[in-house]
């Protein structure tokens, strides 16, 4: 509620991710109250936990700028409480689909899951989209925009067999299958250890609800910390005093 003054519904509207999901939604000018202010719900989140850096991909960024503009404006006007965090974005900040696209999406059908067997994996990388000009293995193909190379930069180990196909894939050298096979094991390499540990989760309840319940204490104590600072900036800290 705080945050809700510091922010404009124009700014807020102006976050491309924002803009984007009007649209999908087919919104028009009957755009619900809590849909546009989910950004400012953000902000606080990350707020609220002072945090200095935010784990999030580049499509974020506009929210993790909206949090630091709240924080900038808070501290003006009241004295310093937040920090301004930054984006922490890894090498890769966005992954397309697999049908090369859009970002990968649930709603869009283009996705890969951490929580996908093996075999959910091998039947969507053969389903990916590649150079749609290719039409035969020895035809020269594009490896630029190409989402089976992006993938296999984003998490193959072996830098030099990854140039290599990526070498043979533009000379015509090696075929669309053969490429997807290897992308198919880099990604199973990849989310095996997760599997071990989701089977390890999934077969202990208790274990997950504990620790749920012990970092959403860690949470709520930070939050409430915060909260008190936030209101002594204020000067609404009327029961404190």
């Amino acid at each position: 509620v705080f945050f809700m003054n510091l922010v404009t519904l124009s700014r807020v509207q102006r976050n491309p991710t924002v803009k984007d999901e009007m649209k999908q939604k087919g919104y028009g000018e009957d755009v619900p109250l809590g849909f546009v202010n989910y950004p400012v719900s953000q902000a606080a989140d990350i707020l609220f936990l002072k945090a200095d850096l935010v784990p999030a991909g580049e499509d974020q960024r506009p929210m993790i700028e909206l949090a630091r503009d709240i924080a900038a404006k808070f501290n003006h006007l009241y004295g310093q409480v937040f920090p301004e965090p930054d984006l922490l974005e890894g090498d890769f900040g966005r992954l397309v689909g697999t049908d090369g696209g859009a970002k990968m999406s649930k709603s869009l059908g283009n996705t890969i899951y951490l929580s996908d067997n093996s075999d959910e994996v091998l039947k969507k990388v053969m389903g990916m989209y590649t150079d749609p000009n290719r039409l035969h293995a020895t035809d020269p193909g594009n490896v630029e925009g190409n989402p089976v190379f992006t993938y296999l930069d984003a998490f193959g180990n072996d830098k030099t067999k990854i140039d290599e196909y990526k070498n043979s894939y533009r000379e015509g050298k090696v075929g669309d299958v053969e490429v997807k096979k290897y992308l198919t094991d880099v990604l199973n390499d990849f989310l095996d250890p997760i599997r071990e540990s989701r089977k390890k989760f999934e077969s202990d309840p208790t274990l997950v609800d504990n620790i749920l319940r012990d970092g959403f204490k860690v949470v709520k104590d930070e939050a409430e910390k915060t909260l008190s600072e936030v209101r002594a900036a204020m000067k609404i800290d009327y029961f404190n005093n």
